[in-house]
């Protein structure tokens, strides 16, 4: 095993709740979950992610991990939805926060940027990684096709048919290896002190996400998964050379893009709210 893989927000997990809260009815009850998120988020100018570091070390694997990030720059008080990959030395080799938090949940996190919209390099290949909805804005994508990505990691909490048709799509359109890493969880396996969870999550035996985690390979041939209404770990071999073959008749930011007609400007530069001189 090289590449471990987990879902949107497994660290400490995907403010669901948002969705289940009534607006301007259920206030101290979002700041109350609100505050445990901030209180539980990764600080990545800490240790605490170091125990992940170290655990890729010791076993030699690049980890994709996606986590809420406490942003401890600026404010001190804004969370990211963070995606971060971890060498087999145990280094942070990217962190990308999710550029356009979706719908409700851009009451729990901030806009991110694109520094950190990269491919990096590996001994396995060229990953790159767009979070959830990310990967239906067409411009992101491209970002990561014309960076020659190889293995493009989807961490997600969406599910369903039309989510698995889009991972074959990229798989097609980006001539790459495609990991949808989704995330399958039950109301019993939310915590019992979780705020007015009896309320919230009244079935013990409710799927809150079905899962549907799945590996594509270049073309957009499923090769395991989608893993639906199951919890595990979903194992796939990919052979990297197969992106390169499949790039032959479709290379969509090569010899299949028209520069001449359309091209793409990206702003790399950090944002910040704030300059001091």
């Amino acid at each position: 095993m090289e590449l471990i893989v987990f879902p949107e927000t497994f660290i400490p997990g995907y403010p669901d709740w948002i969705l289940r809260l009534r607006p301007g009815n259920d206030h101290e009850l979002s700041t109350e979950i609100h505050q445990l998120l901030l209180e539980n988020s990764v600080n990545l100018n800490s240790e605490d992610s170091r125990p992940l570091y170290d655990s890729a070390k010791k076993h030699q694997v690049t980890v994709v991990c996606n986590i809420n990030e406490r942003d401890f720059e600026h404010s001190q008080t804004t969370i990211y939805n963070t995606n971060i990959v971890n060498s087999q030395d145990g280094e942070l080799l990217n962190r990308h926060r999710k550029l356009m938090p979706t719908n409700p949940e851009r009451m729990v996190w901030g806009f991110g940027d694109v520094s950190g919209l990269k491919v990096v390099d590996t001994p396995f290949g060229k990953i790159g990684n767009l979070i959830c909805w990310e990967n239906y804005m067409p411009l992101a994508r491209y970002a990561l096709y014309a960076q020659g990505v190889e293995i493009y990691i989807a961490p997600t909490w969406d599910s369903g048919d039309t989510w698995v048709a889009t991972m074959k799509h990229i798989a097609k359109e980006g001539a790459c290896w495609v990991i949808g890493s989704g995330s399958a969880i039950k109301a019993s396996d939310i915590p019992a002190n979780f705020p007015d969870k009896d309320n919230l999550y009244p079935d013990p035996d409710e799927w809150v996400n079905v899962g549907d985690s799945v590996d594509v390979a270049p073309g957009g041939e499923i090769v395991a998964g989608p893993m639906r209404k199951e919890q595990g770990i979903l194992y796939a071999e990919i052979d990297v050379k197969k992106a390169g073959i499949a790039h032959r008749k479709l290379d969509v930011a090569g010899h299949y893009a028209r520069p001449d007609i359309f091209k793409l400007h990206i702003n790399t530069e950090p944002q910040s709210p704030v300059k001091f001189e």
